[in-house]
């Protein structure tokens, strides 16, 4: 039996735990903050009102961490929004998708998008489908050793040639240019409208400092396709009792295995020789020994701050300096007496379940992302509105509504000089009243509806969640920053470069999002090396 030590204690870092602790190893998580979840974590923002604070919707948790840690069982509930997506327009019209709805109201922007619908959809699915079953594998990491350690990632490399190798030639000249492409580029192939291109557009920067011109966007959109809500693919959905549900429910399986979780508990450096990983050492002196640690944290944080004293390659310690983090996201929950009514849609109905997308164009996108660089935020921001209280009473009095905000483009840090101060805290009220405003735009009486809310800058992302930059992602989506070489080539493979430590947070393959696959995949490797050292 093993001891191991998960700093973090996020959804990541909970199901790596789980895994090791099913496999019969003594596993203690420490988590900094009061609670667990990391990012999806569901608080009291307002006297009786409570929302998910970063993290906002389900689709991308891996269905084999939801049957494996019996989540359904430990009380987790999901629910499908009834519309998927709202599009509301400037002149009053609005674009609405989901099943049974995309192509009807495209139509009435263009016959011809209507009619490309199919094979776009096509597309993405024949890529997306490639990428679910490159999910939970570990990538070919790329070494500098003997024949004998080359070989097992040869083999690695030559499963995925042959994955790729049952698509037809079209669909690998699509699957290679959604990995390099902007999402502008691969959207203006098939599409002529706005509208259509505006929704889809929007998967290709949420939650990235970008223009949708940027290349590597094409990868974003995809990244946001392979998910699934109760079997059903490509379908977003909601946790009943907002985000934290998730990780509460992991939680109680993690404890059923007997995994020791310490909230309250953060960390201040482990420790290591040049055999490995010795301990883990919190900021209160407590000694936590450890034969095992699997970082759940930003990986600068876990290199410049945990393993300030490691002795680590110096050429690894300069790489993840390089690494690029900052998501230009700004993020808030209101508390409503009433919901909203578009003049678009002035009716209530399923629009109000659905992600509400404000952001009429690609165009519209791309002068957000170059007015924040310039200004420090964009004042015709990208908005996401989601009113979770449509689909789950729990969450405000009866009568009452909470919305999401995800924000964007703001920039993660505002440059110094900067007028009116260079910090975050001196702006974030003011950026919160343009954010409520622009939605008010669309929506009239909107802000006089707001009776309280919580504002999260990329500052405070960063110092409340340690999400460095404010990045949801723990680092860019970008491709350098992707599959083999997350977070450094050569340690792609979950392995950090001392004995018995490892990563298991965003940071790794395949990134973002609230997927619990990074944890599967690094408890993988771990039980494979134990399994290794025995024989």
């Amino acid at each position: 039996m093993k001891h191991a030590v998960v700093v973090g204690g996020g959804h990541n870092g909970l199901v790596c735990a789980f895994y090791l602790a099913s496999a019969g190893h003594k596993v203690t998580v420490l988590e900094k903050r009061d609670t667990i979840g990391g990012a999806a974590v569901t608080e009291e923002f307002h006297p009786g009102f409570r929302n998910s604070v970063a993290s906002y919707t389900v689709s991308l948790l891996n269905p084999k961490v939801i049957a494996d840690l019996d989540l359904h069982r430990h009380g987790l509930e999901i629910v499908e929004r009834r519309m998927g997506n709202f599009l509301p327009l400037p002149d009053g019209r609005a674009l609405e998708a989901g099943p049974g709805r995309t192509k009807h109201s495209v139509a009435q922007f263009s016959q011809k998008d209507a009619e490309a619908l199919a094979g776009f959809n096509q597309m993405l699915d024949n890529a997306a489908n490639v990428l679910r079953d490159l999910l939970l594998r570990t990538p070919p990491n790329v070494t500098d050793g003997n024949w004998m350690s080359a070989v097992p990632e040869l083999l690695k490399a030559a499963s995925l040639g042959r994955q790729f190798s049952h698509l037809s030639l079209d669909a690998r000249r699509d699957v290679l240019d959604l990995f390099t492409c902007s999402a502008s580029e691969i959207l203006d192939r098939w599409f002529e409208s706005d509208p259509i291109k505006a929704l889809f557009g929007f998967d290709g920067i949420v939650g990235a400092w970008v223009s949708p011109h940027t290349p590597g966007t094409g990868y974003v959109l995809l990244h946001h396709c392979f998910g699934e809500v109760n079997g059903k693919q490509g379908i977003w959905g909601h946790a009943i009792g907002g985000m934290g549900a998730i990780t509460q429910a992991m939680r109680k399986a993690c404890e059923e295995k007997g995994v020791t979780i310490k909230t309250g508990a953060p960390v201040a450096r482990v420790e290591a020789e040049k055999s490995g990983v010795t301990a883990v050492i919190t900021e209160d002196g407590a000694r936590h020994e450890a034969d095992i640690v699997a970082s759940n944290i930003h990986p600068q944080l876990l290199v410049g701050d945990l393993l300030e004293a490691a002795p680590l390659p110096e050429d690894f310690r300069r790489r993840i300096g390089y690494w690029q983090s900052g998501s230009g996201t700004f993020r808030m929950n209101v508390a409503l007496d009433a919901l909203p009514v578009f003049t678009a849609r002035p009716e209530a109905g399923d629009h109000l379940t659905a992600g509400i997308i404000i952001a009429p164009s690609l165009d519209y996108m791309d002068r957000a992302y170059l007015d924040s660089r310039a200004h420090g935020w964009s004042r015709q921001p990208v908005v996401e509105m989601l009113i979770p209280s449509t689909l789950d009473s729990t969450l405000a009095p009866e009568g009452k509504h909470v919305a999401s905000l995800f924000c964007q483009h703001v920039a993660p840090e505002l440059p110094e000089g900067f007028p009116g101060g260079a910090s975050w805290d001196d702006h974030k009220e003011a950026v919160a009243d343009l954010m409520i405003g622009t939605v008010d735009r669309y929506a009239p009486g909107f802000a006089k509806s707001v009776i309280g809310r919580q504002v999260l800058s990329p500052l405070d992302l960063e110092r409340k969640l340690s999400l460095v930059g404010g990045d949801i992602f723990h680092g860019k989506l970008s491709l350098n920053q992707l599959f083999s070489a997350r977070p450094v080539l050569g340690y792609g493979a979950y392995r950090a470069p001392l004995k018995g430590l490892y990563m298991c947070g965003s940071s790794t393959h395949p990134g973002g999002g609230v997927t619990g696959v990074p944890g599967h995949n690094a408890a993988r490797e771990i039980l494979g090396d134990i399994r290794a050292r025995r024989v």
